[in-house]
């Protein structure tokens, strides 16, 4: 089966990231969020939390979160050869998380990151920051900040590159 690869997207994500970063900003101001700390989901997510952890100069290094072994299809699909373990510099008790990822489809992805953040701690509070929702959810999972909203055929999904620091944006149609 071949994949058809649309690159004439006009979505320019330096644009969606400073917008973004704004809303988190006057999120961040609005909610009194004291000391927030930023953690991106693997891979892609960690990509669009970088970008965002740098434009708000938040103090904490940024927390990079794979949720592999808490994937709720993980006895189906199993181990993936190049997991990486997750890396939280700092303590999540009672703290202010910014969790980030690329793409909100189902809610799954979001969570098994919720239920490892629980794991290393009972944070203050969690705000959801996304590039994409694409609709169709599964489960109750809202983003509080989203770059652009878009459903499409469930075919079809959004893939986000990093080539020499940029970032770019396509649509594979399989």
């Amino acid at each position: 089966m071949s994949k058809n690869i649309n690159t004439d997207i006009d979505y320019d994500v330096d644009a969606l990231l400073a917008k973004m970063s704004k809303k988190l900003g006057d999120i961040i101001k609005e909610n009194q969020l004291d000391a927030p700390v930023m953690v991106g989901i693997h891979s892609a997510g960690v990509w669009v939390a970088e970008r965002l952890h740098q434009s708000l100069n938040i103090d904490e290094p940024l927390g990079k979160l794979n949720i592999n072994f808490y994937r709720d299809d993980f006895s189906r699909i199993g181990l993936h050869p190049q997991i990486e373990p997750s890396e939280l510099p700092f303590s999540l008790e009672n703290k202010h998380i910014i969790l980030v990822d690329d793409v909100l489809f189902t809610g799954r992805t979001i969570r098994a990151a919720m239920n490892e953040l629980f794991d290393f701690g009972r944070p203050a509070s969690i705000t959801l920051a996304v590039l994409i929702d694409r609709g169709n959810r599964e489960l109750p999972v809202e983003a509080n900040v989203v770059g652009f909203r878009r459903e499409m055929d469930i075919n079809s999904y959004f893939k986000l590159t990093n080539e020499d620091n940029k970032l770019e944006l396509s649509i594979i149609n399989k």
